[in-house]
């Protein structure tokens, strides 16, 4: 019998010619992780997905992600990808995952993206919700997922100051100051508006990207405007100071929602 062994770098090669790439759209509830991106020691939504995909396929994989969410922020959109041997259909991918993955977190798509597909550099724009409830009576279910502001929070007043966040600009004012590195802390923002459904206020805003904490130290100076504690004049006067941790203090984690990630080429016929 004549026995033959691979080089390994030829191994390796044929390895990766055999995989292909898995995107997800993922929910989660935020409340008890550290985050997405994975920590020492921490637990975090990418530990969470990493295990499940370890559990479901037997192989031990590093998760790409569009959007790096903080500590306690939720998502209904979160988009991830990863190489896989595995030949599964998306379906059973969804099925599969879910199956090993806790209560709080959930696959709710899965596609199979061309080897090329970068799914932070090739998202187009990210899209959060920040929600609160403007009452004077708490509310014990809402409050694990709003921040509730009681008083009048003036809508007309707030959105003034929101449209002065639309176009391009250094956010760096909507950062701490242990945040700002050497990346720039240029965004475009495509939409930032409030609007009112009954004792519900929700903040929508969409932009190339996101700083980390931009949303939530966006929120506060914009409820002061709202309590007419701020005026917009002094609203913009932070945006145009571009001096780290002026926005502060920053809403809590909680009422923020990663609601989607958009590309260019939608995900459709399980190809992107």
């Amino acid at each position: 019998m004549v026995s033959t062994t691979v080089n390994p770098e030829v191994q390796a090669a044929i390895d990766l010619a055999t995989t292909t790439r898995i995107a997800l759209i993922v929910e989660y509830d935020g409340r008890r992780y550290h985050g997405f991106q994975r920590q020492a020691e921490l637990p975090t939504i990418q530990e969470e997905l990493e295990k499940a995909v370890l559990e479901f396929t037997g192989e031990s994989t590093r998760l790409a992600t569009a959007s790096r969410t903080d500590s306690g922020v939720h998502a209904r959109g979160q988009v991830v990808s990863f190489e896989t041997g595995s030949v599964h259909s998306p379906e059973t991918f969804i099925k599969g995952l879910n199956y090993y993955l806790p209560k709080d977190i959930a696959v709710k798509a899965a596609y199979r993206v061309e080897d090329s597909f970068d799914v932070r550099r090739q998202a187009v724009s990210r899209e959060y919700n920040y929600y609160i409830l403007n009452s004077g009576i708490r509310s014990p279910l809402r409050e694990r997922f709003y921040h509730r502001v009681a008083g009048h929070l003036d809508i007309e007043a707030m959105n003034q100051a929101c449209r002065m966040l639309i176009g391009e600009h250094d956010f760096a004012s909507f950062v701490s100051n242990d945040e700002v590195a050497s990346k720039t802390t240029v965004r475009r923002v495509y939409r930032a508006e409030m609007r009112r459904e009954g004792e519900v206020i929700v903040f929508n805003t969409v932009a190339n990207s996101f700083l980390m904490h931009q949303v939530r130290n966006t929120l506060g100076p914009l409820i002061r405007v709202g309590r007419g504690k701020m005026s917009s004049d002094q609203f913009l006067g932070i945006l145009e100071a571009k001096q780290p941790g002026l926005a502060w203090p920053a809403v809590p984690a909680r009422g923020l929602c990663l609601m989607q990630v958009n590309y260019e080429n939608p995900f459709e016929d399980g190809r992107c």
